[in-house]
């Protein structure tokens, strides 16, 4: 029998990890599922607003729970120590509920624009003839982002995830919750233009879901990931300008 005392916490982070890959892979599994049986186009694919929210939730597991996983795992450790030296702990669905909670009420946010701008699109011929091009200048946006500011403060949260749970510890349940909003608030600050270009791209476009994920974890769990970032931007970028000029290079979205 071993005496590593690290070992009660291999255990439950190789549980946590196994747990969150799980729930992505069925995430992914329900999504590709889902997309090959979708026909009608448009930024809400012609979904309700409860579909659209289940479908979201989904996606966000099936995107962010791996992209995630380090800062989880880091909360997880902490409280494991805890817990072997008799302190109160809090399990770490408390921190990932509060997460998870965050980039729900950004698809709830999403859905809503997304129907008012397909209903204002249904009353303005400009807007059904140059749908594309409004695509291509989200894209061009998106790319601009990655240098802002705003986004290398909240990359830079996500890419430290000790530093972040020094800075932001919270006892309790109701603090292990706070961080895990705290949390996804710096995350959506990092990602949500990338998501917004699903919309263009097409919400259950699953290569685009697919590089969106790998680009996302890059940023945040690999040394290269500042540099891989500024190179998305300028494909961002360039792709935007392209279909600005030639609008067939996307399909049409309304």
């Amino acid at each position: 029998m071993t005496n590593d005392s690290s070992y009660p916490f291999s255990r439950e982070r190789n549980l946590i990890l196994a747990s969150l890959l799980i729930f992505a892979a069925a995430a992914w599994a329900i999504l590709i599922w889902q997309s090959s049986g979708m026909q009608t186009m448009g930024l809400t694919m012609g979904m309700g607003a409860p579909l659209f929210l289940a479908i979201w939730v989904v996606m966000m597991i099936a995107m962010m729970f791996p992209t995630a996983a380090p800062m989880i795992l880091m909360f997880a450790r902490v409280h494991t120590d805890k817990r072997k030296s008799g302190k109160p702990f809090v399990p770490t669905w408390v921190f990932v509920s509060a997460y998870l909670l965050i980039w729900t009420l950004f698809g709830v946010v999403a859905y809503a624009l997304a129907f008012a701008a397909e209903m204002l699109a249904q009353q303005s011929m400009f807007l059904m003839e140059n749908a594309a091009r409004i695509g291509g200048v989200l894209l061009i946006l998106a790319g601009l982002y990655q240098f802002t500011p705003l986004k290398n403060a909240c990359l830079s949260k996500c890419r430290s995830p000790f530093a972040f749970i020094i800075s932001s510890w919270r006892e309790g349940y109701a603090g292990s919750f706070r961080m895990g909003l705290e949390h996804g608030i710096y995350c959506l600050g990092c990602c949500w233009f990338l998501f917004v270009i699903l919309f263009p791209l097409g919400v259950m476009n699953i290569v685009a879901m697919a590089l969106i994920t790998v680009l996302i974890f890059a940023e945040k769990s690999i040394a290269l990931g500042p540099a891989i970032s500024r190179i998305a931007a300028v494909a961002l970028i360039v792709y935007g300008i392209a279909i600005l000029i030639i609008p067939n290079l996307l399909p049409t979205i309304m």
